[in-house]
């Protein structure tokens, strides 16, 4: 973690701890992940300071299950090891690069990151995040051969 304050660092924690305490609370995973990648909670937490980043994660989790009108419930749910690490991961990709959480799901979806955790999850955090890009920007290439 180069450069990474105690915030950026404990920020890290409650977002993986957040998603974590989604699969705890019966949240379909995926559909999850998706709502809280493109929400305004996503986004007070990528801000530079915003009052979210300190409510803990249980509040987070009310505030993104009131504004997305109630989180889908059941379907289907990832181990907790992938939920927190995806967790952990998306919030460090922001600070590592500066996207923005809508950015960054854009690139590894959900089921992206399900898939790739048991081979990325053992890696460096930076050399995950420059793989999934890597993965990301061969697939781009792969549509655009075929069109």
């Amino acid at each position: 973690m180069k450069n990474f304050n105690l915030q950026k660092r404990q920020l890290c924690d409650i977002q993986g701890r957040l998603f974590e305490l989604a699969l705890k609370n019966g949240y379909d995973c995926p559909a999850f992940i998706k709502t809280f990648m493109n929400s305004h909670s996503a986004i007070a937490l990528d801000d530079t300071y915003d009052r979210l980043q300190w409510a803990g994660e249980e509040y987070i989790l009310e505030e993104l299950n009131e504004e997305s009108g109630g989180l889908k419930k059941a379907g289907e749910t990832y181990s907790i090891e992938v939920m927190y690490w995806a967790g952990y991961l998306y919030r460090y990709w922001h600070y590592y690069t500066n996207e923005s959480s809508k950015e960054i799901y854009k690139i590894a979806d959900a089921k992206t990151v399900n898939e790739c955790w048991l081979g990325f999850h053992t890696l460096d955090i930076e050399m995950a995040i420059d793989d999934l890009k890597e993965l990301y920007m061969q697939k781009q290439e792969e549509k655009a051969l075929s069109l």
